[in-house]
């Protein structure tokens, strides 16, 4: 079995090490967050350009309200203003944008109004598909699809012996999402952090050192690059 030659239809990136670039700098990490945006749109620019067709990226996890309360504030409003500053350029690109996550809860009125605002925008366009994962946790969505399964079942509308894999996918945020091919990580780290647990059985897993205020289309190219040199088996082998 050769290489992997075609672009993987679905990348995935946990975009990691905004603190870390800021603190280097002498800087507040609010700064490094801030300083993120670039290293997206730029990665979106080039994932556009050579036909990628869906990438999703994990913008805040269910873990991320730990940190400090100020950090957070500042994610919540970073967050809205970037969907009013970017979301119009998106959709003149062609791009659909979706989140998943948990939407209710501790997320902000206004900031799930920008949400599906910029969703209805975006919905009618065929381009890359661009997932924000937003309040996003791989066991949260896991659990949130045992309890739908569960709700069918106890309303008989579903039978248990019937409940396999497939009956949980269509459970799962966005059932429609195809598995991610490659996974990036950014800033050193070799983890995965509760990020798409089910959709990465057979993702094949790249990590670089390169911060992410740091990341450009060009590293996106280098994944991508190492991902077609990869066999892929998904459990079986060569013949």
């Amino acid at each position: 079995m050769t290489g992997v030659t075609a672009i993987p239809r679905h990348v995935a990136i946990v975009m990691d090490g905004n603190g870390r670039w800021a603190q280097r700098r002498g800087l507040r990490r609010t700064d490094g967050h801030a300083a993120g945006e670039q290293a997206l749109f730029d990665t979106v620019q080039g994932a556009l350009d050579i036909g990628l067709e869906w990438l999703t990226v994990f913008a805040f996890s269910t873990e991320n309200w730990r940190r400090p309360v100020d950090e957070v504030r500042f994610l919540m409003g970073f967050n809205e203003s970037l969907l009013l500053r970017r979301r119009e350029e998106l959709n003149e690109r062609g791009v659909r944008v979706r989140f998943i996550g948990r939407r209710r809860g501790r997320v902000p009125a206004r900031l799930r109004r920008r949400i599906e605002e910029t969703e209805a925008l975006t919905a009618r366009n065929r381009g890359m598909t661009l997932t924000f994962a937003f309040n996003y946790g791989g066991r949260a969505e896991l659990a949130d699809a045992a309890r739908a399964v569960a709700r069918r079942v106890a309303a008989g509308e579903l039978d248990p012996e019937k409940v396999d894999e497939r009956v949980l996918a269509r459970h799962l945020y966005a059932p429609d999402m195809p598995d991610p091919d490659l996974l990036v990580r950014t800033s050193g780290e070799y983890r995965i952090s509760n990020f798409l647990l089910w959709q990465l059985a057979y993702a094949e897993l790249c990590f670089t050192d390169v911060l992410w205020p740091d990341f450009r289309r060009e590293h996106l190219f280098e994944a991508i690059d190492e991902f077609q040199r990869r066999e892929r088996r998904f459990g079986a082998i060569e013949t």
